[in-house]
């Protein structure tokens, strides 16, 4: 079975995501904020992470590089579901080592075949 990490901040969204994956058959396990996002992507050793960028402790980016710069955990697909969508945002996020990107607000017939491709 697939694990994912979650680091989202929104409870409402960590639970619609949860619930999407759960029901999916992936397993998840979630962080509140980045630092124990970061912590987590090395300890637990998750098959994906789901990345939110606007985070309460630091940004997004600052995540995605904590856990590129982990030797556990580099390799790790890291897909950033957001809701920071401006023009050229896709982009940078990508260029700067996330695997896919997600807007949201998300749609929940669709998100784990998004998921599933990027994946792929």
């Amino acid at each position: 079975m697939l694990t994912a990490l979650i680091i989202e901040d929104t409870p409402d969204n960590m639970h619609l995501i949860s619930f999407i994956l759960n029901k999916n058959g992936i397993a998840t396990i979630g962080a509140e904020t980045g630092q124990r996002g970061i912590d987590l992507a090395v300890s637990a050793k998750p098959d994906f992470i789901i990345l939110d960028i606007q985070l309460p402790d630091m940004d997004g980016t600052e995540v995605l590089k904590g856990i590129r710069c982990s030797e556990v955990s580099a390799g790790v697909p890291i897909i950033a579901m957001t809701s920071y969508a401006m023009s050229g945002d896709r982009e940078k996020l990508l260029a700067a080592g996330c695997t896919g990107y997600i807007e949201k607000p998300i749609d929940p017939m669709t998100v784990i075949n998004e998921i599933r491709s990027i994946l792929n």
